[in-house]
């Protein structure tokens, strides 16, 4: 008798068939989604931490939305929150690390890691390189304006001021004088701009700025140069020798200072 004939003889047999089918189904189910087999926060976060080391961040993501959708008000999802957002930040995915690092804040400022959050913000802020051309062609960065180097100084500079015995403090503090650079080569590339073409109160403008806010910043000098040289065009000669007086004694005339300035940490190209 063939198996048709004997589910037609049998109508049990048709509940037993379909019972088996549906949990080969499920099994193929679990098999292909391991986080639908996981029925317990810790067993989700575990299975979502297993992928985040061994750098799968996209399957990382979906599990730990997971444990954020089925388990929101879990101590493992609470710790996923933190994994989340660093997970994003390893994808490229800048908004949604950005939202995820914002939302923690705003929902747990007093969570003994808020400050991880404040240091995401700035990591993926920081590591908005230059794209691929800009690369190839050494692009002079300072022309370009710093949008992101800005954000990522202030989410730095917040760590600092709130946390500033985290572990995450001395790694931010040196990307900050990075940072510190940046800004203030694209603000002194603005003032030049503006003596060039006879603009002095705005070359004065930019170069105090950077003067101001960017202390210890090589382009110190240039600032301090621009500012004398547009004093002196407009007139104003008691400036310009101040100027001058304080170019003297912050940056005397000798041999380092006509030596190429050493190659920055973080330049891979």
């Amino acid at each position: 008798m063939s198996r048709l004939s004997s589910v037609r003889q049998f109508p049990w047999a048709r509940v037993v068939l379909a019972v088996l089918t549906a949990v080969l189904l499920v099994a193929s189910g679990c098999k292909s989604n391991p986080g639908k087999r996981a029925n317990t926060p810790d067993r989700l976060y575990e299975l979502a931490k297993n992928s985040l080391n061994n750098g799968d961040y996209g399957n990382a993501i979906k599990l730990y939305e997971q444990l954020e959708a089925r388990f929101p008000f879990s101590n493992p999802a609470r710790q996923g929150h933190l994994d989340l957002m660093y997970a994003y930040y390893k994808d490229r995915q800048t908004e949604s690390a950005i939202d995820q690092a914002d939302q923690f804040i705003r929902e747990n400022p007093t969570h003994p890691s808020v400050d991880y959050a404040h240091y995401i913000k700035g990591l993926v802020w920081f590591d908005r390189a230059p794209n691929i051309l800009e690369r190839w062609f050494h692009a002079d960065l300072s022309k370009r304006p710093p949008i992101d180097a800005r954000k990522s100084f202030q989410a730095f500079q917040t760590l600092l001021a709130q946390f500033p015995n985290s572990p995450y403090a001395a790694d931010a503090r040196q990307r900050m004088i990075f940072l510190r650079n940046r800004l203030a080569d694209y603000e002194v590339y603005v003032a030049e701009y503006y003596l060039k073409r006879g603009a002095y109160v705005g070359a004065i403008n930019r170069a105090k700025y950077v003067i101001e806010n960017y202390d210890g910043a090589p382009t110190i000098r240039r600032a301090l140069e621009i500012m004398s040289a547009s004093y002196d065009a407009l007139g104003l000669q008691d400036l310009a020798q101040s100027s001058n007086k304080v170019l003297a004694a912050n940056f005397p005339d000798d041999e380092s200072l006509h030596q190429a300035p050493p190659k920055e940490w973080w330049k891979f190209w």
